[in-house]
């Protein structure tokens, strides 16, 4: 079996006395699309955070490649190749599509300006280049943000919730994108509450459900678990 890309183990994370994350272990192998999915409030996006250091954890560890990286800042966690997107839009309006690329890059601009074309150009937004950001409709700059994780070039993709409010063909563009990275050796975990993109796109599911792992398997078996149909349903 492969190393794996990103492995947690017995990972927590409480604010006061609410667990948010409890015990949750999880391990991704390199070159597949993972899905994270459970009810409103079940850890989802805090599991996220402790991965890519925005949140300590308190218990646990979190290893990336076989290093251990739980307790490093965020930004030496982006370093080492962990790149994600957030459930919330982060681009900057008043510059344009490039622009909004350029800002992460470190090193000589032609290359990096390069590096951007090539990106927009994948997500099929290099007309759009010189048009500001603000200007984009939503969808559009959901795929200007997700190249912007991919100017650095990282190992491993984190994406929350990237087909919240974006058009079906805007998000047909982003899942075959998602698809293409899979297929060169990128490994994605995606946090998602449409359930035809998770079953359509994911390899593996991870089931949460009050901070607590439920679940984990192939689509067509996480559908049928029992345990899963409780957490979504309460039945």
């Amino acid at each position: 079996m492969a190393t794996p890309v990103l492995e947690i183990d017995g990972l927590s994370k409480h604010f006061g006395g609410v667990a948010a994350v409890d015990g949750v272990s999880l391990s991704l192998e390199p070159g597949r699309i993972y899905g994270l999915i459970g009810p409103n409030g079940s850890g989802k996006t805090t599991l996220f955070n402790c991965i890519t250091g925005i949140e300590r954890c308190q218990a646990g560890r979190v290893s990336f490649n076989g290093e251990r990286i739980d307790g490093l800042k965020p930004y030496e966690i982006a370093r080492k190749g962990i790149g994600r997107t957030f459930q919330v839009i982060r681009v900057f309006p008043e510059l344009s599509a490039l622009e909004n690329l350029l800002v992460v890059t470190r090193g000589g601009l032609a290359e990096a300006e390069a590096r951007a074309l090539e990106l927009l150009r994948f997500v099929k937004l290099e007309g759009l280049r010189n048009e500001y950001a603000g200007n984009l409709s939503y969808g559009q700059q959901k795929l200007v943000e997700f190249v912007r994780v991919l100017m650095r070039d990282p190992t491993l993709i984190l994406l929350d919730e990237p087909a919240a409010g974006v058009n079906r063909t805007l998000l047909n563009d982003l899942l075959d994108a998602v698809r293409r990275l899979r297929d060169r050796g990128k490994t994605v975990l995606l946090v998602e509450h449409d359930m035809k993109v998770v079953m359509g796109l994911c390899e593996t599911v991870f089931v949460l459900d009050h901070g607590e792992k439920i679940a984990e398997g192939e689509p067509g078996v996480i559908q049928t678990d029992e345990r899963v149909i409780e957490a979504y349903f309460g039945r």
